[in-house]
């Protein structure tokens, strides 16, 4: 099975599941699995995809 992670783009909007608080990121690299996204209450976080699947934002 294929995570959802694989197919994030930068640009694109997450959450992640485990930490709400952290607010909508935006992703900024998706290299090997691992993710960077930029959250506005936990800044740059990287990411493993095999680990957590971020959820993909449409709209607010």
């Amino acid at each position: 099975m294929t995570s959802m992670t694989s197919f994030l783009e930068p640009g694109m909007r997450v959450r992640h599941p485990q930490q709400p608080d952290w607010g909508i990121g935006q992703v900024q690299s998706n290299i090997g699995g691992k993710v960077t996204v930029n959250f506005p209450e936990a800044g740059k976080v990287v990411i493993d995809g095999t680990r957590v699947d971020l959820q993909l934002v449409f709209d607010d």
